[in-house]
């Protein structure tokens, strides 16, 4: 188990086009960087999986700019076509999945429905 978590929040988009893809997810160049630096200390390490992993395990895998993120098999339908974004604002900063099927959120922002 990391000392170090990152976390992560699952936005709707409604104004914003994405680009349209067969990947299950994409990154953007901000999370592949974050993704880097995250394991550039950690070379036993594979890719992420939400936290460090070092094993695949029963997850496909998104290979992205020298980059390793792992999905849970039962996730990918509802990941089809999100973008994973890092943002750093003053007071946060955390990866972001910007998700163009979500229909619904639930006003804590956690949980969503497609």
């Amino acid at each position: 188990v990391s000392a170090s978590l990152v976390g992560a929040t699952v936005w709707a988009v409604s104004k914003r086009k994405l680009q349209s893809t067969w990947a299950t997810l994409t990154l953007t160049p901000s999370a592949v960087n974050k993704i880097k630096q995250l394991l550039k200390d950690k070379p036993e390490h594979v890719g992420v999986k939400v936290e460090y992993t070092k094993t695949k395990g029963d997850s496909d895998e998104v290979i992205q700019d020298g980059v390793r993120v792992f999905i849970e098999k039962k996730a990918q339908l509802i990941l089809l076509g999100t973008e994973m974004d890092y943002v750093e604002e003053k007071l946060s900063s955390e990866f972001v999945f910007n998700n163009p099927n979500i229909k619904g959120i639930c006003g804590c922002g956690e949980s969503f429905n497609i």
